[in-house]
């Protein structure tokens, strides 16, 4: 039987949220937003100041700002640094800050009563959602933001500094609606130190990370541990395998439900591969029964080499991490030379969604607010503080970072436009959890190869035969 967890991991969030904002019009959603009725897109004009070269979204003078802020993993230290800046640009301005965790429950009343704050992060399990939001014509259009020059270089607009998939990830049928402020990628973490001790090198195949885990072995240590009771884990690079083998045409089978896409090659090989470290006995012994913190926190002991992990693992192990353990992260290696991809390839997308309410008192400050964000000296303060990388190119370029934030630093650097994601997992749920409990069946050698692409593929057949279930194209 699968040991299914109770509750989603911070890893289960974010993922949903990163392709949560392409489900336009959809009616599922975290938490609904109700509907209004009356349509808040019709609201009066919000007052606009003078537009100038140093004004150029016309932020009124003087005008008070409300800004509501997620204080989750991230804090909400970061917002009030840059409520600083904006002080600075806008002596008259006063700033209401509010830093809580149920966004949902809290700011839905607000909305409804057409009384929303003029910037709210949302973000956290009980955010609200989005596409009912949109529906409802509850958001501002952010057009002006992205064209708006940015504060560092204004030869280039928002739009020109914002990461690849930013953009994108915050649009609703060609209207960008959010700004998503915090970039997450996935990878294979390790210990920098562990490697330079024994001379190994991270894996650019996976013939080679075979040979390496062989290696590891030898000298008493696990090669592999993963989140054994949340296995979408390691979903990440079985998919990141099969993404770099069939490039951007298998991503799109697999989303748009194509006949037999769990078939294709580039998919059966990756499988393949996940299975062999099961097959070898890589994998330490007990990881199928661990949590996701158990699991990291034995990593970090030094008990396996190797973790699946998103680009927050470093923040969320900060308190049981040994100094010196120096933790890294690099891209899953390719199946081959021949793949479609290079190694250089990732998954990741942005996280963290901001957005100014249609009828908020100052958008324009609003809009202002996330152009401050974006500077240079507020991503590199975030990054000190949050130990993540915001959304913007560069962003933490020159500070002096954590092992780990460097390398997703790195990671990001190297990948340029070579950033994917699987959207089927956020789009039709019963696709999600029957990935994860098949990975599950195959780490645990209840199942081979082949039966988890007849699973996956099945699961994929009864979404597109199920009329009554939304379909989405990428």
């Amino acid at each position: 039987m699968r040991n299914r967890p109770a509750s989603p991991t911070r890893r289960a969030v974010l993922q949903r949220a990163a392709t949560a904002t392409i489900l336009a019009g959809s009616a599922g959603g975290l938490l609904s937003a109700c509907a209004t009725g009356s349509g808040s897109g019709t609201a009066s004009p919000a007052p606009k100041g003078t537009v100038s070269k140093d004004n150029p979204l016309g932020v009124p003078a003087g005008k008070p700002l409300e800004v509501v802020v997620f204080k989750g993993g991230y804090s909400d230290e970061y917002a009030k640094f840059d409520e600083g800046l904006y002080t600075q640009r806008y002596p008259g301005a006063k700033i209401t800050h509010r830093g809580i965790q149920t966004v949902g429950q809290t700011m839905q009343p607000r909305l409804v009563a057409g009384d929303p704050p003029d910037v709210i992060d949302n973000t956290g399990a009980g955010r609200l959602d989005l596409v009912s939001l949109v529906n409802d014509k509850q958001l501002m259009n952010l057009a002006p933001l992205l064209d708006a020059p940015s504060l560092d270089d204004p030869s280039k607009t928002i739009r020109d500094i914002l990461l690849p998939g930013v953009v994108d990830t915050g649009t609703f049928d060609g209207t960008c609606y959010t700004l998503n402020y915090v970039y997450t990628v996935y990878g294979i973490w390790y210990s920098k130190p562990l490697f330079a001790r024994h001379g190994w090198q991270y894996p650019q195949t996976w013939d080679e990370m075979m040979a390496l885990c062989a290696e590891i072995q030898k000298t008493g240590l696990a090669p592999w541990t993963y989140q054994g009771k949340y296995p979408e884990y390691m979903n990440d690079p079985l998919l990141s395998m099969a993404a770099k083998a069939g490039g951007m045409e298998l991503i799109t089978a697999i989303d748009n439900l194509e006949p037999n896409a769990w078939h294709q090659e580039g998919m059966t090989a990756a499988v393949e591969a996940i299975h062999e470290i099961a097959a070898r006995g890589y994998i330490m012994r007990g990881s199928d029964g661990l949590t996701h913190t158990e699991a990291q926190t034995a990593w970090g002991q030094g008990k396996a080499a190797f973790i699946p992990c998103g680009s927050w693992l470093e923040s969320e192990q900060k308190g049981v991490t040994p100094a010196g353990f120096d933790m890294v992260v690099s891209p899953t290696p390719r199946l081959s030379a021949a793949d479609k991809m290079p190694m250089t390839g990732i998954e990741g997308g942005a996280t963290e969604t901001f957005f100014v309410p249609a009828k908020a008192k100052n958008p324009y400050g609003a809009m202002e607010f996330l152009r401050i964000m974006l500077s240079r000296t507020a991503t590199r303060k975030f990054a000190q503080l949050a130990s993540a990388l915001p959304s913007a190119v560069g962003a933490a370029d020159g500070v002096a970072l954590s092992s780990g934030l460097s390398s997703v630093r790195d990671m990001v650097n190297a990948a340029g436009k070579d950033v994917f994601i699987f959207n089927f997992g956020g789009w039709y749920a019963p696709m999600a959890t029957e990935a994860a409990g098949a990975t599950g069946d195959l780490l645990t050698r209840r199942i081979k190869p082949a039966e988890w692409i007849k699973r996956m593929q099945k699961a994929a057949d009864k979404v597109a035969r199920d009329s009554s279930v939304k379909k989405y194209k990428r």
